[in-house]
């Protein structure tokens, strides 16, 4: 019978087998996304659970999604009470695709914009708007001053 404490990792070894650096490992225990599978010995040094790796596993993906640390971490108390985060999930998915939507308009109008620029460039503009302005190529044609 294999003893708790041998069961137990240390983070040195969470951070060879996952790929990540202690660094990102301990800062992600203060911030408390690996809580339930952290715990401390009697010297106070951080001892993991091998559940950790599915934490770490989901952590990473839910980035790689564009996932903020604050909404992986309400994701995750979702799960710590014993209920599916999926639902929670989907919301933040849905959410991310609802801003990338938003992005993409805004540059494709700033793209619009800059070619805009580029069809009527002056590469020799006249001397008395270059007089009035650093560059007249990018004065509005309604100044906003």
């Amino acid at each position: 019978m294999v003893s708790l404490a041998l069961s137990l990792l240390k983070i040195g070894e969470v951070a060879e087998m996952s790929g990540l650096p202690i660094k990102t490992i301990r800062y992600y225990d203060e911030i408390e996304l690996l809580t339930p599978t952290v715990e401390r010995s009697q010297t106070g040094y951080r001892l993991f659970r091998r559940e950790v790796f599915d934490r770490l596993t989901f952590i990473k993906r839910a980035q790689s999604l564009g996932l903020s640390l604050t909404e992986i971490k309400d994701i995750l108390k979702v799960h710590d009470q014993g209920k599916l985060p999926c639902g929670e999930v989907k919301h933040h998915i849905q959410e991310k695709v609802s801003e990338i939507a938003q992005q993409i308009e805004e540059l494709t109008l700033r793209k619009t914009e800059l070619q805009s620029l580029l069809t009527h460039w002056q590469e020799h503009p006249s001397t008395d708007l270059a007089a009035k302005t650093i560059c007249p190529n990018l004065v509005a044609e309604k100044s906003a001053l």
